[in-house]
């Protein structure tokens, strides 16, 4: 067999052209690109699992609208009332250091494009400031801003050269009367005059148009029109029902309807190509400037694609513009936590999003808060008394520090205390001279919730917020502050802390486990015992308003290692 493989090499050799030196150089430098370039490929998606900002579902979250205000110079009716809705005080909003200080956050973790939305934010004075700000922050590639265009003749020169790359004008009529009924407001013309600007200085400018039965859609192909000798893309968005336009699903017109009346007077209205994380549906009429999308929020959503996150006025991040729940960032960030943690109340946050958003019903539970408008995109009109979702857990550290005095007092008049000296005070344990190794401690706890409960933190419906989510951050703080709560305890660099909150259906409880990991001189158990601990309470904290018949019970140690005195929790056959 050896003979005949080498027999076979050899006539090959004899048989193949001769390969240039040049080329065999060229062929191997090929080779070495492929491979390093197939490397980094995997690099990447090797880094997009493991960020933050990737979703259980695969989906990698590369864009963020950051609403930077509540407040609008127009009351359009499909999207407040006319008389407006309740705002929130200044001091419960973003700061512009907080908004500067997340967006840096956010693009560190991955995000690669920003779109300044509102409420309307070119109300904000600090506006150009604020996109040359995000504009110098490295990696981040794209600034943008959706606005209503009543102040773009006077502003947009400056966002220019301040850097902004692009800019969504909504505009839902070419009719001044029209312009004026629906926002209850004058300055259609100065709206059209913004548009003709961004255009001239390079811009081609995305037109939303939000359609609505026996209003506008008698204008649709006006504003097909509009694109023939503007290089601008009009986007007709299916009109959305929530609460504050009170349910008005008849108003609907689908995509599908919209181009077969387009098709009636142009037959060569096609489709164009769209990118992978795309919104609109992209069509134009052969030899127009413009072109003509379709985001079809409601018929056929792209919720598989989606790479959006949003964050609200007052520093809520929201996963999904059709859920009900937020994160407040806001809260945690005032409680003076790392900004590690921040980063892992993002990647909680993200992880939590679903599949597809819910059917926009009002039989649905709570689809959007009470006067939040999708339609207005990034709108937070939300009742302000709404309890924030993750003060009690990311305050909860704090409230504890404040009783360590008393703790520690309370320790030292106790006489079964080991950690004494020869003068029977309290001291702790001099780990100096023990040897250091990898230590890790698993610890679990129990909290039985009941029916009403379960099915609650299932359908994710508690006013609070996210439970699991929640608890699991609130586990992972407290892990991180043992020495602080729990006096005589090492300050311990941990290099891994894992929270796992998992709801149990039939047995109607929350199970928590605990897995905390260093490399150091003494065991990480009382970490793993305090998140489970901490886990445990916050789970209590966000459910009590429901029912106080909750029990916390089973907090123990499953298992520690890398010690003198190794421990496994052997189960009870």
């Amino acid at each position: 067999m050896r003979l005949l493989v080498k027999y076979a090499n050899r006539l090959l050799c004899q048989t193949a052209a001769p390969v240039p030196l040049r080329q065999k150089a060229s062929a191997a430098a090929t080779g070495s690109l492929k491979l390093a370039t197939s490397a980094q490929t995997e690099l990447e998606r090797a880094n997009k699992q493991d960020s933050p900002l990737t979703d259980t579902f695969g989906r990698h979250h590369t864009y963020l609208r950051i609403s930077l205000t509540e407040r609008c110079n127009l009351r359009c009716d499909y999207c407040m009332p006319a008389d407006g809705v309740p705002l929130q005080p200044k001091d419960k909003l973003l700061t512009t250091e907080e908004i500067l200080r997340l967006a840096r956050i956010f693009v560190e973790q991955g995000v690669r494009k920003i779109r300044l939305t509102g409420g309307e934010p070119t109300i904000r004075r600090d506006i150009v400031d604020l996109v040359a700000e995000m504009k110098a922050l490295p990696q981040l590639e794209h600034v943008g801003i959706t606005t209503n265009g009543l102040v773009l003749t006077r502003l947009l020169l400056p966002l220019q050269r301040a850097g902004l790359d692009s800019l969504n004008i909504s505009l839902d009529t070419l009719q001044k009367d029209r312009f004026e009924k629906i926002t209850r407001r004058k300055g259609w013309e100065r709206v059209i005059a913004g548009i003709d600007l961004a255009v001239q200085l390079g811009y081609r400018p995305k037109v939303n148009c939000v359609l609505m039965r026996n209003f506008n859609e008698d204008e649709v192909c006006d504003f097909v029109e509009f694109t023939r000798e503007r290089p601008v893309d009009v986007r007709f968005i299916e009109y959305m029902p929530f609460s504050g336009n009170k349910w008005h699903t008849d108003r609907l017109i689908s995509f599908k309807e919209t181009v077969e009346l387009i098709r009636q007077r142009w037959p060569e209205f096609e489709a164009l190509p769209n990118g992978p994380n795309d919104t609109s549906k992209a069509f134009a009429v052969p030899g127009f400037k413009g072109q003509v999308g379709f985001i079809t929020s409601m018929t056929e959503h792209f919720c598989g694609s989606c790479n959006r996150l949003r964050l609200t006025a007052d520093g809520n991040i929201k996963v999904c513009l059709f859920g009900n729940k937020e994160f407040s960032l806001r809260d945690a960030m005032r409680s003076n936590v790392s900004e590690e943690d921040l980063v892992d109340l993002i990647g909680a946050a993200v992880r939590r999003k679903k599949r597809q958003h819910a059917a926009f019903s009002p039989r649905h539970a709570e689809p959007l808060a009470d006067g939040e408008s999708p339609n207005d995109t990034d709108r937070r009109l939300a009742d302000t008394s709404r309890p924030s979702p993750i003060a009690s857990a990311a305050l909860f550290h704090h409230h504890l520090h404040s009783h360590r005095s008393q703790l520690l007092q309370a320790a030292r008049h106790c006489s079964s205390l080991s950690h004494v000296n020869a003068q029977g005070k309290a001291q702790m344990v001099d780990v100096g001279e023990k040897p250091t190794s990898m230590r890790l401690a698993r610890a679990e706890a129990t909290v039985l919730v009941g029916e009403r409960l379960t099915q609650l933190i299932a359908a994710n419906e508690l006013a609070k917020g996210d439970v699991l989510s929640v608890a699991q951050l609130a586990g992972i703080i407290g892990a991180k502050r043992t020495s602080e709560l729990i006096p005589l305890c090492h300050n311990i660099p941990l290099s891994s802390v894992k929270v796992q909150a998992q709801l149990l259906a039939n047995e109607q409880c929350v199970r928590l486990e605990a897995s905390v990991r260093c490399t150091g001189q003494t065991g990480v158990e009382m970490e793993a015992l305090t998140a489970v601990s901490i886990a445990a309470l916050t789970v209590y904290d966000m459910c009590k308003a429901v029912s106080h018949d909750i029990c916390i019970t089973n907090i123990r140690l499953l298992s520690k290692s890398g010690g003198k005195r190794d421990y496994q929790r052997r189960e009870q056959s």
